[in-house]
């Protein structure tokens, strides 16, 4: 699958950031977010993943994270929602082996050339026994598939041939630093790769793996996506075209998400993937391969959503939907805490519910539910109690309401069924006027200085537009992202060499 080829633009970790420890039994440190998103994302987003105890950096291998329970019950249920609209839209589930011998990385050469940099190789066992070959930790698995598809495949009445595998994939990327989520030496991901009797039917399932993206990233993560069809100097190692969703970030920044490839006849032939068709001619099959990379989407959406409290997540991502937090101000306060387990016997069979009965402040238990990003916090208090009332405070806005007891239901029911698309509609929202148009580099420059995507015309997104590309990120430190998928070419000179423009491109700076 397709990998994000520019590293200069990564978040580098900073220096002084170390990972919250427990020790002696202590609850770690919930004092809230102290860095600003907007004034120092980097160390905005190292703090939120320390203090939301979201993952560890300190397994001594570089490169390598430790994933934490908090980040992986939703990275779970993000893996159930994309599995799902697979299997709905007809592919089935496959395990593979982690091990993928050289000999099948040297059937596509330029492929091979594209990934071999970055391969785990592993040559012998703990016994010293030697390999015939080198055996690879998969970086994507293009190369163990396509081997057993030319033996699973055979007449087209196999065809659509459509499967997927939900893994990890292990890549050895010359990254100076590890950005939990977003850049590490090892992810997890689901990679679908598909067969096809003709050309048409392929290109008719990238458009369904755009939609799915759509689907799944802005309507269930609240994440705002655009594809762009990237340049040929940009496109995954063996692919026609490759077409990626770019996610977009206050920063101005884009981190690259789902990419979905049309492979063509470039992988079937090497591999031998082949039919008999309805006449009896054998022919090569046509191939697409999809990855959403759930590790690194999940980096994507508390990015985004996250704010200076903490983490904002969609309703159903979260961990825990709904807090109670008693308000206990003495011991003859029981009644308060009675209620408070009465509603919580009642919401835990709608919501995933939780009981917060530390011996802390309730300010603490504020913040601490702030930072782990639970939808729906519930106070109820002895005056509240009086009033047979209790207070709901809505995460994604901070927003309170007092509503009756009897009332609380009906309430919570409304705030779930809208809560994610709220979030969806306020990230769509704020990119109204993201992008700008530009005519030449000074202007570009700017606007990326400005936190702007750059909409300009361009010379070519074929190999001889590289030349202008290199131009582009060496005066801007913005990269040129590709054509957006469906939009008319409208400009008529290109942004750097004054040429004519055969492509509208859009230009960004990324993660």
């Amino acid at each position: 699958m397709h990998k994000e080829n520019n590293n200069k633009g990564e978040i580098q970790q900073p220096a002084t950031t170390k990972m919250a420890k427990k020790t002696d039994g202590k609850e770690p440190d919930t004092k809230g977010i102290t860095c600003s998103k907007e004034d120092n994302f980097s160390d905005w987003y190292s703090e939120l993943v320390q203090k939301a105890e979201l993952a560890d950096l300190r397994y001594n291998i570089k490169g390598f994270v430790c994933y934490m329970p908090w980040a992986v019950l939703s990275i779970k249920k993000m893996y159930e929602k994309y599995e799902r609209v697979l299997e709905r839209n007809g592919h089935l589930p496959l395990i593979m082996p982690s091990l993928i011998p050289e000999s099948n990385f040297l059937l596509e050469s330029s492929h091979v050339a594209g990934f071999a940099p970055e391969v785990f190789w592993v040559t012998e066992t703990g016994a010293g026994e030697k390999f015939q070959e080198r055996l690879a930790l998969r970086p994507t698995s293009e190369t163990a598939l396509y081997r057993m598809y030319s033996y699973w495949i055979r007449s087209y009445n196999d065809l659509p041939f459509k499967r997927y595998q939900s893994c990890q994939v292990w890549r050895a990327e010359a990254t100076k630093a590890t950005r939990p989520f977003l850049r590490a030496r090892e992810f997890h991901w689901i990679e679908a790769h598909n067969v096809y009797a003709t050309m048409d039917e392929a290109k008719a399932q990238v458009l369904e793996d755009m939609d799915m993206a759509y689907e799944v990233l802005q309507d269930e993560f609240a994440i705002p996506i655009i594809f762009f069809q990237r340049p040929q100097w940009d496109k995954f190692p063996g692919a026609i075209h490759t077409y990626a969703a770019d996610a977009l970030m206050d920063s101005g920044k884009v981190i690259q998400l789902p990419s979905t490839h049309l492979l063509g006849q470039n992988f079937s032939k090497p591999f031998n993937v082949k039919f008999m068709d309805k006449d009896g001619i054998e022919k090569y099959g046509y191939i697409t391969c999809y990855g959403p990379a759930i590790s690194r989407i999940y980096g994507a959406m508390i990015a985004i959503l996250g704010d200076d409290k903490g983490l904002i997540l969609p309703f159903d991502l979260a961990p825990k939907q709904v807090v109670i937090v008693p308000i206990i101000f003495k011991e003859s306060d029981d009644a308060v805490l009675k209620k408070c387990q009465e509603i919580e016997k009642i919401l835990t069979k709608k919501y995933r519910t939780h009981l917060d009965l530390r011996t802390v402040s309730a300010g603490e238990k504020y913040n601490h539910w702030e930072i782990k990003g639970i939808p729906i916090r519930l106070e109820l208090g002895p005056r509240d109690l009086a009033k047979d009332e209790i207070i709901i405070v809505t995460r994604k806005d901070g927003k309170k309401k007092s509503v009756k007891i009897e009332e609380l239901s009906h309430e919570l029911s409304h705030i779930a069924s809208t809560y994610t698309n709220d979030l969806k509609d306020a990230q769509l929202a704020k990119f109204k006027d993201f992008v700008v148009d530009c005519e030449n580099i000074a202007e570009v420059k700017l606007a990326v200085d400005n936190k702007k995507m750059v909409r300009a015309g361009f010379c070519s997104t074929e190999l001889d537009g590289e030349k202008c590309a290199a131009i582009v990120e060496k005066e801007t430190g913005a990269f040129v992202r590709g054509t957006k998928f469906g939009e008319k070419h409208s400009k008529h000179k290109c942004v750097v060499c004054n040429k004519p423009a055969k492509d509208t491109v859009y230009i960004a700076k990324s993660y």
